[in-house]
Order: structure tokens, then C-alpha cells, then sequence
């Protein structure tokens, strides 16, 4: 009889029978999920690494920084805190400024640089706006330029190139200054302050500077006597001499007329001679003008010489 409850039968050579199919073990399939796969390929891109590692980092910083400072009490503290960093910095000694130094002026422009300037030292360096000084500074009449910088120990340094007059303007003022590029300089003051400096006048004469220093180098020869130059209606130059002798020059060519008024005196001696005036306006027929007692006397030497009566 068969007992109930026992072992299957076995085959031959003890080989166990076949399972059924619902007994069989599942094992996990190694292939990814699609999910996977579409990540995995997703992080292979460059962009996606880049925004994953910088970007997303970066927006929520800058979240939550908006977060925080969209409280008005967390903006002034946070400003507080610079501004009391800041006032620590500037505050240091090594950033002091308590004194001021002005190189290459005279007395008269260096009191016209401390009044425009008007520093109450000590200062901290922080609070000078180098740049914006430096054309206050250059903003003088008599400053051609200007440099400022602060040296150790505390020193602000304004180094100052003056213009240099060359020449007397007589203008509606009275007397200015005009450096060799016509720009002024500054009132003159009196003629005998600035003896050694020639005088132009005449409307147009402070446009024409380097003309007028050329024709003054021409004229050195009459260094004693010169009086000046004297522009006449903006077009051209008189030379005026003492005792009331004059040169009319032409419009073009001003420097070499004089030149040759000046070898005509050097050969002849003309302008030591009773001539109110020599006239070089047209190159091919230069003209003298007598003053009226030389003229007169010119005219009754003339009658003696041709027999007529005067």
C-alpha cells in the first residue's frame, strides 16, 4: 500500500523530476529601466553636467539671498555692517592725509590752488577724488597742467606745470598775460611789472600769437625802439616804433616783409631818418611817408633843385 504523504518517486539513477512551471525562480533582469537609461544618457550631456554642478548651486543662492534680502531689516543690517567695515578701513592711519604739498608754483598760484581746493586736514584718502581735483587744478589760467598724488607719511603732492607768458595783450580788461598759444595767463597788473614782455593790441591780436612772437624775433634788431604790435581790422600787423614811426606789414607774408625792412634799415639806416611810417603792403612798391615838417622841407629842396618858386 502506498503511505500518504510520501517523497515523489524518483528515476533511474536518482535524478529528480521535472519541476512544474509555477515552481520555477524569476531572476531580475540586467537591463536598466527605461527611466535609467534616459538618465544615465541625460548625464552624459555636457550642459546638464554644467547646470547640475554651477547653475543649480548658483539659482539657489541667488534665491535665497533674494529671500533674505526682500526684508528691509535684514538689508539695513547687512548694510550697516559694510558701512561700519568700511568706516574701520578708511579710519586707519595709514590712509591719513594731513598736509598738502604744491610743487613747481609760484607764491600767487600756490594760494589760488589751496583756496579752490579748500581741504580741512586731516582727511582720509578715500574721501579725495584725485581726478576731480586735478581739473579744478588745471581750470587756472596759469596752470598748463597738473598732477596730484599722495605719497607716504600722509602728503598730498600737486605738482604744477605753469604757463609761461610771452607776451603783453592790451585788451578791453586792460593789460593780460598770453602764454606762446595765446591762452591767458592772467592780469598783468602794470607795464613796468612785465617790462621785459612786448605788447600786441588791436582786435584778433590774441589769436595771433605765434605770428606775433615770430615778427617780434624778426624785429630784434629794433629791440631799443619797439613799442609793440598793433593788429589792424584781424587782417594784418603795424609795427610801432617810438617818436609815432610805424611798418605796415601785409596780410601774407608779414614775417618776411619785416625782414626786409630790416636789411633796408641795416644797409641805408631809413629808420633813423624823419619817417612817419614805412608802407610794405605791396611787396612790389614799397612806400615811406614823411612827417610834414620832412616833407615840406623834401618839397622846397625839390623846387630849389628845378628852378621853381615855393
Amino acid at each position: 500500500m502506498r503511505q500518504v504523504g510520501a517523497a515523489p518517486a524518483r528515476g533511474q539513477a536518482g535524478a529528480p523530476q521535472r519541476q512544474s512551471p509555477r515552481a520555477q525562480v524569476y531572476r531580475s533582469d540586467p537591463a536598466p529601466s527605461r527611466l535609467k537609461y534616459r538618465l544615465e544618457r541625460l548625464m552624459l550631456t555636457p550642459l546638464f553636467r554644467f547646470s547640475l554642478r554651477f547653475g543649480l548651486p548658483f539659482l539657489i543662492g541667488v534665491g535665497g539671498a533674494s529671500w533674505y534680502f526682500s526684508y528691509e531689516s535684514n538689508r539695513e543690517t547687512f548694510l550697516g555692517a559694510i558701512e561700519s567695515v568700511r568706516d574701520q578701513i578708511e579710519s586707519r592711519p595709514e590712509f591719513r592725509v594731513d598736509l598738502m604739498a604744491i610743487d613747481g608754483a609760484s607764491e600767487g598760484v600756490a594760494a589760488d590752488v589751496r583756496e579752490i581746493l579748500s581741504l580741512d586736514f586731516p582727511l582720509s584718502s578715500f574721501d579725495l577724488d584725485l581726478d576731480e581735483m586735478r581739473g579744478i587744478v588745471a581750470g587756472l589760467d596759469a596752470v598748463k597742467s597738473a598732477s596730484l598724488r599722495i605719497k607716504q607719511g600722509g602728503v598730498l603732492e600737486v605738482s604744477i606745470v605753469e604757463r609761461v607768458p610771452v607776451v603783453l595783450w592790451r585788451g578791453l580788461r586792460g593789460l593780460e598775460l598770453l602764454d606762446e598759444t595765446g591762452v591767458l595767463v592772467g592780469p598783468a597788473g602794470t607795464r613796468a611789472a612785465h617790462s621785459d614782455l612786448p605788447v600786441i593790441a588791436g582786435a584778433g591780436a590774441e589769436t595771433r600769437v605765434p605770428e606775433a612772437t615770430e615778427l617780434f624775433a624778426a624785429a630784434a634788431p629794433l629791440a631799443g625802439r619797439l613799442r609793440g604790435l598793433e593788429r589792424v581790422g584781424n587782417r594784418r600787423w603795424d609795427v610801432v616804433l617810438d617818436h609815432g614811426q610805424r611798418i605796415l606789414l601785409p596780410e601774407e607774408g608779414a614775417v618776411q616783409a619785416l625782414e626786409r625792412a630790416m636789411a633796408m634799415d641795416g644797409a641805408v639806416d631809413m629808420l633813423s631818418r624823419d619817417i612817419a611810417a614805412v608802407d610794405l603792403r605791396l611787396a612790389q612798391r614799397p612806400t615811406l611817408r614823411l612827417h610834414d615838417a620832412a616833407a615840406q622841407e623834401y618839397w622846397r629842396i625839390k623846387a630849389i633843385e628845378t628852378g621853381e618858386k615855393r
